[in-house]
């Protein structure tokens, strides 16, 4: 089970520092989508002048980076496990005139890190690819000070996301592809109802509350969605990379024609919804 494990944190390790120039030439789009999310893990955590907080699988800075400009002299620290990603977290704060952050790669399963050591730990989107999510949580949990706060997000439900169903599902349809066995990390493996709930009080946490926040991805045109998708979605790639030339423009002439039906007057704002999840050491 150990060596699957390790597999998985190699794989995912590999495709973030891959995809990370995509996430990079895409950031303030990207970052305008999921604000709404980070905004309400904050709002959750509430930071303020000194405190120590935690922000896991960082990606390119947020909501880190925000929590750092709300904290004065305290400390923020970005983690990931994607070096070339917190590299360009690391180029956003210095471009921001950031100074209390400092980045470490690092698995969120083995953080290096004393107990009892952060005020409040942000995670936007990271559980649902997390190998092992209680180990995961646990660990969080044991680096957070007594009475610390932790809050997280994920995404909902398919039905609410068709930022992913648009693409995905029509590869789906026309490649026949095996679904991941159970449990396995992707973007809906937190999406049953009360999983994220039981998880944080299972790690000990109390007062946990959970709260649906919806977004737009707002790519304007068909043509911002497709390219950004095949430039920072692994399974887009690696799904479409199984398919010859002709399948390719087929599915997606399929996608276009998805977009098209669901916004006819061609303003591409495409629905997601993820749930926000708040605990208490």
């Amino acid at each position: 089970m150990e060596n699957e494990l390790n597999k998985i944190r190699e794989q995912q390790k590999e495709a973030w520092n891959t995809f990370s120039s995509g996430w990079k030439k895409w950031d303030d789009l990207t970052m305008e989508w999921l604000k709404p999310m980070g905004d309400e893990i904050i709002s959750y955590i509430r930071p303020k002048n000194g405190d120590i907080i935690l922000d896991v699988a960082s990606g390119t800075g947020e909501p880190g980076l925000t929590i750092a400009s709300m904290i004065g002299d305290g400390k923020l620290y970005l983690t990931d496990l994607s070096e070339d990603m917190l590299t360009i977290a690391s180029e956003n704060a210095l471009n921001r005139g950031i100074r209390n952050t400092e980045t470490i790669v690092c698995d969120v399963c083995e953080l290096p890190f004393e107990d009892n050591t952060f005020d409040a730990i942000s995670c936007r989107f990271g559980f649902m690819f997390f190998p092992d999510m209680l180990l995961a949580a646990k660990e969080m949990v044991r680096v957070l000070k007594p009475g610390g706060r932790i809050a997280t997000s994920v995404w909902g439900i398919p039905e609410k996301n068709f930022w992913v169903t648009a693409t995905m599902g029509t590869i789906n349809r026309n490649l026949n592809l095996s679904p991941p066995p159970p449990g396995s990390p992707g973007i809906f493996r937190c999406a049953k109802d009360g999983l994220m709930h039981e998880l944080f009080s299972e790690a000990g946490l109390k007062n946990i509350s959970e709260k649906e926040v919806t977004s737009k991805l707002n790519s304007k045109t068909s043509d911002v969605y497709w390219n950004m998708m095949n430039e920072i979605a692994a399974p887009v790639v690696g799904a479409l990379s199984k398919a010859d030339d002709a399948m390719k423009r087929k599915i997606k002439e399929e996608v276009y024609q998805a977009l098209n039906e669901k916004y006819p007057d061609g303003n591409i704002m495409i629905d997601s919804s993820a749930t926000v999840i708040y605990g208490e050491k």
